[in-house]
């Protein structure tokens, strides 16, 4: 059995739609030590897949505490609880925002950029401590067919006039099926730190232009300021059965399984 955190959240709904061997856990919200170890102690749980976070930038730039309580406090509450279980943790692409170096980058590359990133840095190397099993998988932006959030796929999708991106920035976007249907693999991995998503060799200007014109969409794409690169190198997680589609291959898949082309 799997417990999932953040079981209604973007991730973690997918990861409950897709694999039957799940089950939800409550809200962490104000969640202590104790509570925790209750929680997965009364679970049958051989694995936690925690997706649970604050996720938005600006709202952890806006209010760090709340920032390190959700992505730091929390994951070393389930990582002490979780001793005989395998623990994956989401992380962030978001690590590698303050790199000056074009990228992609490798694992051992990292200057967080934001709050955020800078929590979550902190989160993978405190759990580790903890549980030098547990898995870190730093994720990309992820897009879905999803109302309920804002994300690359449906901000073209609903694009009016104008959208932009940088030809100057390279980062990988996922699709969040592909994400769910690896989890398997993703158990079975060594622990450590991962990359993990799309990778491409294309700028998200070159990116968008691609999905605007499969989706015959009649909106200008404008070439915004340069931007941070989040390009990461996915190898390590390669070498373990971990696969994603190319970016521009994941769109078309996205597109195609929800009927749009």
């Amino acid at each position: 059995m799997i417990l999932v955190t953040g079981a209604n959240g973007f991730v973690g709904h997918k990861i409950m739609e897709m694999r039957k061997d799940t089950a939800a856990a409550p809200s962490l919200r104000n969640a202590t030590q104790e509570d925790m170890n209750r929680i997965i102690g009364e679970s049958d749980a051989e694995v936690i897949i925690h997706t649970a976070a604050i996720s938005d930038i600006g709202a952890c730039q806006a209010d760090p505490d709340a920032s390190y309580y959700a992505n730091v406090q929390v994951p070393l509450f389930i990582a002490r609880a979780s001793k005989g279980r395998k623990l994956i943790c989401f992380s962030s692409d978001q690590v590698y925002s303050g790199c000056s170096e074009k990228g992609p980058y490798c694992e051992d590359t990292v200057k967080p950029g934001n709050v955020y990133a800078e929590h979550k840095l902190e989160m993978e190397q405190r759990v580790l401590e903890i549980d030098s099993d547990a898995v870190m998988l730093r994720a990309e932006w992820m897009y879905d067919y999803y109302l309920k959030r804002s994300n690359y796929f449906m901000n073209i999708l609903n694009a009016k006039e104008t959208v932009s991106f940088s030809s100057a920035q390279f980062r990988g976007i996922t699709y969040l099926r592909e994400v769910a249907e690896n989890m398997g693999k993703v158990i079975a991995l060594p622990g450590g730190i991962y990359n993990f998503g799309s990778e491409t060799t294309k700028s998200m200007y070159d990116i968008t232009q691609e999905f605007i014109d499969l989706l015959g969409k009649k909106v200008r794409l404008e070439d915004a300021s340069p931007r941070h690169n989040l390009w990461m190198n996915c190898d390590k997680a390669k070498k373990y059965g971990v696969k994603f589609s190319t970016v521009t291959d994941g769109l078309i898949k996205c597109a195609k399984d929800y009927n749009l082309i």
